[in-house]
């Protein structure tokens, strides 16, 4: 007879896992339906990524937002008009802890707690086994359904890179101050906004800077006529053009504004403007045109004291910063609960809906052209709104499954991206609103 453990039953009660702004609205969204919830955060207080003293956040000191104000604050909880159009993380993290405290959020959460693991039971419960972070024994409950919002921006992606380097080698997880910088000779590896960012502040602090990308990239400004340029897209996006009419426009305006950074020896895009994951920098061309940032290509490999560029040449940094992005891991979940590919891609619908257990969901595993919080406060929302469905009318339920699971995938991904790990869940954030829209559209039918 195996010895097998014995979970608290927590009935109808749904774990949220994460308290950053993806779990915050999952919470306050469940319980406005009526469920009861336990949410487990690692740390000890909310914020995720936002909250900078957490082990994992990738957030550094200058970090500002480069979705602008509107389109980054929850619909039903907004920002201070009197805040500027791109805040600093620190205040993005007091809207977050204000948003708790609103809500009343706090109490549902279990600080100092991680899941450890999440295994389907009968009836599409889910039993999930829980942690102290600071050690000790565990404890397993179960419950109707598992959110899993911890997050896809705390796990490095790390080059591989052949040979060894006498110099130092960090990931931009690690970077935190530009005091780091300063003086030294700084090569930044990657082209998007993290190494783009890192790249204009090693400008103002080192003594020289080469900024290393593999491909040519799209540079648009943070504003554009005067405001910032992402409200300047949403309305051109609300005229309906066709596609081919707004690449014509947004080359233009890119022309005009940004201007063509061939001249400083940047490399031409190789794809179209809208194929790729937005680069929002002002101060780029700037530096770029004081000469106080090198563009070279990408890294062959290390040998000593320098670094071998693709093109031959060479180059002796003391300091290599490696802007790489990171990979979703989701270590308590079996990969194929998720339809985890080899590469570690979850073929999820709508990036949140697991396609084999209905009970499991995940919000915020987005990469939108706009502010991510919005579109996590939606997803919630139909999550929801579908597991109240699932209880009330689990005949409608199936129904609505049923037709959602043929929606084509073309109308809520964007489909033409650089094949690359880092558009794995790029969306327009229109398109994507439009097809939650359409699935809350069918549950409310099947009320």
């Amino acid at each position: 007879m195996h010895d097998t453990p014995d979970p608290g039953d927590r009935r109808d009660a749904v774990c949220v896992v994460g308290a950053g702004a993806s779990g915050l609205t999952a919470i306050k969204n469940l319980r406005e339906l009526g469920f009861a919830v336990d949410c487990y955060e690692r740390e000890t207080s909310v914020g995720g990524a936002w909250n900078w003293r957490h082990d994992r956040s990738p957030v550094y000191a200058s970090t500002h937002l480069i979705s602008s104000r509107p389109f980054t604050e929850f619909p039903d909880f907004p920002m201070p008009d009197d805040w500027p159009d791109y805040p600093h993380h620190s205040q993005v993290l007091a809207y977050l802890e204000r948003y708790a405290k609103h809500f009343g959020l706090g109490e549902h959460v279990w600080f100092g707690m991680e899941v450890v693991s999440a295994v389907p039971a009968d009836d599409g419960r889910w039993d999930v086994t829980i942690r102290s972070t600071g050690g000790g024994s565990s404890r397993t409950q179960r419950y109707a359904a598992i959110v899993v919002a911890n997050g896809h921006n705390w796990s490095p992606l790390t080059p591989e890179i052949p040979g060894d380097f006498q110099g130092q080698v960090m990931h931009s997880s690690a970077y935190k101050d530009p005091a780091k910088l300063r003086g030294r000779k700084v090569l930044v590896v990657g082209g998007g906004n993290t190494g783009c960012d890192i790249a204009v502040e090693a400008a103002q602090q080192a003594a020289k800077v080469w900024h290393s990308t593999r491909r040519g990239y799209w540079y648009a400004p943070k504003y554009v006529f005067g405001r910032p340029a992402d409200q300047t897209n949403a309305r051109v996006l609300k005229w309906g053009l066709p596609r081919r009419l707004r690449e014509w426009i947004y080359r233009r305006v890119v022309r005009l504004t940004t201007g063509d950074l061939t001249r400083f020896g940047v490399p031409a895009p190789d794809h179209g403007p809208f194929e790729s994951h937005p680069v929002v920098n002002s101060q780029l061309p700037y530096y770029l045109g004081h000469g106080r940032i090198s563009p070279v290509p990408d890294v062959a490999r290390f040998d000593g004291a320098a670094v071998e560029l693709a093109d031959g040449t060479r180059v002796e940094p003391d300091l290599v910063i490696t802007a790489t992005g990171y990979r979703p891991r989701f270590d308590f979940l079996a990969p194929e609960l998720l339809d985890t590919d080899e590469n570690g891609r979850p073929d999820l619908h709508l990036h949140a809906f697991a396609r084999k257990h209905p009970t499991l969901a995940v919000v915020g595993l987005l990469q939108p052209d706009s502010g991510v919080l919005p579109l996590a406060h939606w997803q919630s929302v139909a999550i929801a709104r579908w597991l109240r469905l699932r209880t009330t009318d689990p005949v409608r339920a199936a129904a609505v499954q049923q037709k959602e699971s043929t929606r084509p995938l073309a109308s809520w991904s964007r489909r033409q991206v650089v094949p690359s790990q880092r558009h794995w869940f790029e969306v327009d954030h229109i398109d994507y609103l439009r097809s939650l829209d359409g699935l809350l559209k069918q549950m409310e039918t099947a009320r």
